[in-house]
């Protein structure tokens, strides 16, 4: 079962990111603010989900939020700061563009670059303890995955529509026979055995 804070004394937004380990693409975060009483049974990590759930999920994360914002960092900056430096400032971002200001911030996560002066707290998976990380990594994930099925079409032959970006044995094996596109973060080892893939799209 999720929880609906982490503490009450203050006003608090979680955050996640979706996109870290793609080998193509920006890196997507969002921040959101929840009512106390947001309570939803299927709201969970975004992993957990089916992409159908997870856009039904997105609308009403949309409707009920006091405030929540999406933001992103590309490719040429990850390859320019790393992937986690990128990771934090997506989140940044994110929170720059809220209308509403947190007072707390709940990060999914075991590391976070202090955001200007408001207090934080990173949770190992966040995401599947509570409510608004969870609303956060949908808000991200569903977002990056709509900028993934836009540049699909200007390089089908990787399969983005389908893979995200991520590593599958379909995209790496395209990288190796014809090369990067400007979507790529060249900084990523495509051919490293001991390179994740990921199943989960």
């Amino acid at each position: 079962m999720l929880l609906s804070r982490y503490q009450y004394e203050f006003l608090e937004a979680g955050c996640d990111e979706a996109g870290r380990g793609c080998l193509a693409g920006p890196v997507f975060a969002a921040a959101v603010i929840l009512p106390d009483d947001f309570n939803h049974d299927l709201l969970n990590d975004s992993k957990q989900l089916s992409e159908d759930v997870r856009y039904e999920l997105r609308i009403e994360i949309e409707q009920k939020a006091i405030a929540y914002a999406i933001a992103s960092v590309d490719n040429v900056e990850i390859d320019a700061i790393n992937i986690l430096n990128a990771s934090f400032l997506a989140m940044h971002r994110a929170l720059d563009k809220l209308t509403t200001s947190p007072q707390f911030l709940i990060i999914d996560g075991n590391r976070f670059n202090k955001y200007k002066s408001t207090p934080h707290q990173c949770i190992v998976e966040g995401d599947a303890k509570y409510f608004s990380i969870a609303a956060a990594s949908i808000l991200a994930k569903t977002y990056r995955d709509d900028y993934m099925k836009k540049i699909a079409a200007e390089h089908p032959e990787y399969d983005w529509h389908k893979n995200k970006g991520y590593p599958t044995i379909k995209h790496r094996e395209t990288v190796l026979k014809i090369g990067y596109t400007p979507y790529h973060r060249r900084t990523f080892r495509v051919s490293d055995p001991q390179l994740k893939l990921f199943t989960e799209l």
